[in-house]
């Protein structure tokens, strides 16, 4: 190869990279503030009860599932980026709405968020993973969930920010600007040539893709419901405003920010190891919040969640790179982006209702529990499966 197609190939694997990155931070901080910030509105300016809250935030989920699980799977690769590029679009009409909302205009509102969310994300996941080279593809990856923890940083920094000077309702507006940049990078963002659309038990028989699942499940629950109710818990109990409560979420997406950084410098070959790890923080750091008294040991229980927040999700994706090849890969991704959301439409909903009969606090190690029997399910999992990579290492 010459010098001059190296440096062709050079800068088009740098553009990829680069769109990318802008299309995950871009979606990401601004989903991370419909995630927050929805709440806060149903709870305080339309006054609904904590199971309403819940069927709002799992509402939004459920809309994201059905898109992802029934609809982007069954598409092939031309259609399936029409839908994508036409997606961020309304996904970005959809912030100004929330400006005009009103207690009845919410509920659609929320479900059309979701619904468009859900050929978004799992797109920009099976993008990042199509690089042949499996070295290449896991740092590619790696970088992805870097940008993830790194937007979700910045979003709750920059909402802290805004909601210092403007209204919940206001800063709606302002973050238009980041899926309004999502919908330009769309244009760019890579599709696979061809793909196998066949019947979905060929992902489901696959132990990585059980694999996979078990472990963001054991964090995903837990996260489900932090991101509900830890607002709210802040406020009711710690008289936090709403500045700080989004402050306080930058803290752990710090720490998870931390470990990812780890994962893009240094590919791990032992997953298994690193998935221990993660369920025995999310206990640590479940139990710490579930008996906090002082906004400070909130603080520390959720700087002690951002760590295993940064190592599920890149774990599991790199489990499903190593379990599929380019043809099956956009399935797998898309299911498991969809049990995502189906976990997250399941917990707040559940979570609400827990909320009501047993309170916020208690809630929390309430959830202890199904964490531990998912790991259960996790570590037999793993007893059955001697290797998850699907391809030697070159």
């Amino acid at each position: 190869m010459g010098s001059g197609r190296r440096l062709y190939v050079g800068r088009a694997f740098a553009f990829s990279v680069l769109v990318i990155v802008l299309a995950t931070f871009c979606v990401r901080a601004s989903n991370n503030m419909l995630a927050t910030s929805i709440p806060l509105l149903t709870r305080y300016v339309f006054d609904f009860s904590g199971l309403q809250v819940g069927l709002a935030s799992a509402l939004f989920s459920v809309s994201t599932f059905l898109m992802s699980a029934y609809i982007n799977t069954k598409l092939t690769s031309h259609v399936r980026r029409n839908l994508f590029v036409g997606s961020t679009l309304v996904y970005a009409l959809t912030f100004p709405l929330f400006y005009f909302s009103s207690e009845y205009s919410i509920w659609p509102l929320v479900f059309l968020a979701g619904f468009v969310l859900g050929a978004v994300m799992p797109n920009i996941i099976t993008s990042a993973g199509l690089f042949p080279d499996r070295r290449i593809r896991e740092r590619v990856l790696a970088i992805y969930t870097f940008t993830l923890s790194a937007s979700l940083i910045a979003g709750p920094a920059i909402d802290s920010a805004v909601l210092r000077f403007f209204t919940l309702r206001e800063s709606f507006l302002f973050f238009t600007i980041f899926p309004a940049i999502l919908f330009i990078a769309s244009f760019f963002i890579r599709f696979p040539e061809s793909e196998d659309t066949g019947p979905t038990t060929k992902v489901w028989r696959n132990p990585g893709f059980r694999v996979s699942v078990y472990n963001i499940l054991a964090y995903n629950i837990p996260f489900g419901v932090i991101l509900t109710f830890g607002g709210i818990f802040a406020r009711d109990s710690f008289h936090a405003s709403y500045s700080l409560i989004t402050l306080l979420f930058s803290l752990f997406f710090a720490t998870s920010l931390l470990g990812r950084l780890l994962l893009t410098i240094r590919t791990p070959e032992n997953l298994w190891r690193l998935m221990s790890v993660s369920v025995a923080l999310t206990v640590v750091g479940l139990t710490v919040l579930g008996v906090s008294h002082s906004l400070y040991g909130y603080a520390l229980s959720l700087l002690i969640l951002g760590l295993p927040h940064g190592l599920t999700y890149p774990l599991s994706l790199l489990t499903l790179s190593r379990s599929f090849d380019e043809r099956t890969r956009s399935a797998a991704n898309s299911y498991f982006f969809s049990i995502m959301m189906a976990s997250g439409a399941i917990m707040p909903f559940a979570a609400g209702a827990l909320v009501e009969l047993i309170g916020i606090q208690h809630s929390f190690i309430a959830i202890i529990p199904p964490v531990g029997a998912l790991y259960y399910l996790l570590k037999r999992e793993m007893g059955r499966k001697t290797s998850i990579p699907a391809e030697p290492r070159p």
